[in-house]
């Protein structure tokens, strides 16, 4: 394993501490729900769902961690703005795991976060995502409202490698006029966690891994990945899907562990109904890498860590 030149800047998110030097502090994994074809929604529009099935979903994820010492956090995905509300008001009532507002549509996005604003969950808030689309009135909207924490995506549609993937956070693409980073430091957000940015492997998937180090390298802040997007578009792995689902199942739950041996902080684990499955893996992951740090370097894993916990 290894250790950066780099200070490695912490963060607390509401009750949850994510980034660091790599077997310091155990990895942040966020499940979905409410996403596209979420089976407990009813009507993606109108937000209406299975709010016992939710429950049960948030539960089981707050339950693992607690169990292994991963934190847990809770990506809302919401087609519209009045879901997204909807959404945020269920969840914050039955669990205090901070959340990740995210859409498609920057006014289901933006509405999200304004409501946290509204009730007092901003500090518990995280909002998916500052990116290359990004327009100067969602960036007014959030300079007017300053969550604190934010995901900024580096992905460069036109250069998929590392430097592509730098350039757009370092100094803007396309339409952008400065880098993402520069743009979240400009709108109030102190507290911007890099996601690398997941493509399908073949289109850029091991770029996307390798920032993950690159990034704690040279800008110190806490990095992730939806990293399950690579194996969840593999056209080979979708194809034995039927035939051997248990093969698809192993891919998707295990490569968060790539994240993981990259130094990486967070994994956006994909659906939270996967919970049960992902968190301990990741724990195997987070062990064995405090263990290396401890004995190698010096580095003690903090008080909660699946190492203290599950040796």
């Amino acid at each position: 394993m290894f250790t950066f030149d780099k200070e490695q800047v912490v963060y607390r998110i509401g009750r949850v501490t994510v980034g660091g030097t790599p077997g310091e502090n155990p990895t942040v994994l966020a499940g979905s729900i409410f996403y596209e074809g979420d089976k407990i929604v009813e009507d993606a529009e109108r937000g209406i769902f299975d709010p016992a099935a939710a429950e049960a979903l948030v539960n089981k994820q707050d339950e693992m961690a607690d169990l292994t010492g991963n934190p847990a956090l809770v990506q809302i995905v919401a087609s519209s703005a009045g879901a997204m509300i909807r959404y945020i008001d269920f969840i914050a009532d039955i669990t205090d795991a901070p959340l990740i507002i995210d859409s498609t549509s920057v006014e289901a996005r933006l509405e999200g976060i304004r409501h946290c604003e509204e009730v007092g969950l901003l500090d518990n808030a995280i909002y998916n995502s500052l990116n290359v689309s990004v327009t100067p009135d969602e960036i007014d909207a959030l300079t007017e409202i300053q969550p604190e924490a934010a995901i900024i995506l580096a992905f460069n549609p036109q250069d998929s490698s590392v430097a592509g993937r730098r350039a757009i956070l370092e100094k803007g693409a396309l339409s952008l006029d400065r880098g993402l980073l520069r743009i979240a430091e400009d709108t109030g957000i102190s507290k911007p966690l890099i996601d690398t940015a997941t493509t399908a492997i073949g289109a850029g998937a091991g770029s996307s891994l390798a920032l993950t180090m690159v990034a704690k390298a040279v800008y110190g802040l806490p990095t992730g990945s939806g990293i399950h997007n690579a194996p969840a578009s593999w056209p080979w792995l979708r194809s034995q899907r039927k035939e051997h689902r248990e093969a698809y199942r192993v891919c998707d739950f295990s490569s968060g562990l790539l994240v993981v041996m990259m130094g990486g902080d967070f994994v956006l684990y994909g659906p939270i109904k996967s919970a049960q499955s992902v968190f301990p893996v990741v724990a195997m992951g987070d062990m064995f890498t405090a263990e290396m740090a401890s004995t190698e370097l010096g580095v003690e894993p903090s008080e909660n860590h699946p190492f203290r916990r599950l040796v």
